[in-house]
C-alpha cells in the first residue's frame, strides 16, 4: 500500500477517534449536571408556624340524668361549625413530624329529646342543648411523604354547653358550663405551594359530664358531651 494512502486512513482514524472522544466527553458533561440539578433541587420541609380557617360538621351523644331516679334524655347535637387554628411543626431528617396545635370554633351544634323513664316517654318534659363553640389544644405526630403530611393527633378540648329544661306547669331552667375532656383524630395536610396548606381531618372528642344542682323546681342532674366531627381547612404556611 503506498505510503501516501496509509497516512490519509491514519489521520481519518485519528479524526474519528477524536470525535468519539468529545462526544462521550459531552455525554458525560450532560450527565453530571443533570445529576447536579437532581441533587440541589429543594425538597418541601414541613417545618415552620401556620395558621388558618376551618370549617365542618359535628354530630355528637348526649344524655340528661336525673340522679334521683331512673329519668332521662337524649338531646344528641349535630350541626355545622367553623373557625380558625394555628400551630407550629417541626420535619427531622427521617421524615418525621412533631408539632402542636391549637383550634378555635364557633357554630349551630344543637339538639333536642322529651323526658324518658324507664321503658316510656314523658311528652311533659324536653331538653334543649346547644353547643355554643369548642376548641382544643393538641399534639401531632406525622410522617412527611414530600408534599402529603398524614399525621395522627391527641390533646385536651373544651366546649362550652348549654342546655333548658322544659315541663308543663313549670318554669324554664336554662342551665351552661364549660367542659373539659380529651380529644384524638387522624387526618392529612398537603402543601399546594410552600406557603398553601389544605387538610382534611376526622376528629373524637369526650367533652366528659358535669353535674347541676338542684333548683325549686327541678331535681339535681347530669348531663355528658361527646362528638364527632369531620374538618376541613387552609392555612398559610410561614
Amino acid at each position: 500500500m503506498p505510503l501516501g494512502h496509509r497516512g490519509t486512513n491514519m489521520k481519518k482514524l485519528l479524526l474519528g477517534l477524536s470525535f468519539a472522544l468529545l462526544a462521550s466527553s459531552a455525554f458525560a458533561a450532560d450527565a453530571i449536571v443533570e445529576e447536579v440539578a437532581v441533587e440541589v433541587t429543594p425538597v418541601f420541609s414541613w417545618t415552620g408556624g401556620y395558621a388558618g380557617l376551618q370549617g365542618g360538621y359535628a354530630w355528637g351523644e348526649s344524655q340528661y340524668d336525673i340522679l334521683q331516679n331512673d329519668s332521662y334524655s337524649n338531646p344528641d347535637p349535630d350541626g355545622w361549625f367553623g373557625g380558625v387554628y394555628a400551630g407550629y411543626s417541626y420535619q427531622f431528617s427521617n421524615n418525621v413530624v412533631l408539632g402542636i396545635e391549637g383550634d378555635f370554633a364557633f357554630g349551630d351544634v344543637s339538639g333536642g329529646d322529651i323526658g324518658r323513664f324507664g321503658g316510656g316517654v314523658d311528652p311533659d318534659m324536653t331538653v334543649d342543648a346547644d353547643m355554643n363553640w369548642s376548641g382544643a389544644v393538641r399534639g401531632r405526630f406525622g410522617y412527611a411523604i414530600d408534599r402529603f403530611l398524614p399525621y395522627v393527633s391527641a390533646g385536651v378540648a373544651f366546649a362550652d354547653y348549654d342546655h333548658s329544661l322544659d315541663y308543663v306547669l313549670v318554669d324554664r331552667a336554662d342551665f351552661s358550663d364549660t367542659y373539659t375532656g380529651w380529644t384524638v383524630g387522624a387526618g392529612v395536610d398537603y402543601a399546594l405551594t410552600d406557603n398553601v396548606l389544605l387538610r382534611a381531618e376526622y376528629r373524637y372528642s369526650d367533652f366528659g359530664s358535669v353535674t347541676y344542682a338542684a333548683t325549686p323546681n327541678y331535681f339535681e342532674h347530669e348531663v355528658d358531651l361527646s362528638t364527632n366531627d369531620v374538618r376541613f381547612g387552609i392555612a398559610y404556611k410561614f
